[in-house]
């Protein structure tokens, strides 16, 4: 491509830089992660898990800046998807009961024995609860 095609690509991504920066721009804040996990939600539902759909590399560019703002800012517990679930639940003095995203709490008590596998909609709403990566109980 030639150097002046090129200019007008980045012309035109520059003009439209004030529309998406909101969503687009490192976060700054929880609030700010908050609305990058909306979006990559939104993202993980459009690509159904495509790899080749044209909104992927969108999908790893938002989960990459929530990935860098949590890596400077929220230590993350080690191990196993079912050791960070058990290690969070403790910390926020939770009990089967009361995690009701995941399901009847005897589906809970199964995930928690490694009897059953969390699901991309339980994924989904852990991340948004915890407020971290969904990586970590992948």
């Amino acid at each position: 491509m030639e150097t002046g095609q090129l200019v007008q690509k980045y012309m035109k991504v520059a003009d439209v830089w004030h529309q998406i920066s909101s969503v687009l721009s490192p976060p700054q804040t929880e609030a700010d992660v908050d609305r990058l996990i909306e979006f990559c939600d939104y993202l993980m539902d459009q690509t159904g898990g495509d790899k080749n759909h044209p909104l992927m590399g969108l999908l790893e560019l938002a989960g990459t800046l929530i990935s860098e703002f949590e890596r400077e800012n929220i230590p993350e517990p080690e191990g196993t998807p079912i050791g960070c679930l058990s290690y969070l639940m403790e910390e926020h003095g939770l009990k089967p009961e009361d995690m009701t995203e995941l399901g009847m709490p005897d589906v809970v008590s199964e995930i928690l024995s490694g009897q059953k596998e969390l699901d991309k909609n339980q994924i989904k709403a852990l991340s948004r609860r915890f407020g971290c990566s969904p990586a970590i109980f992948i």
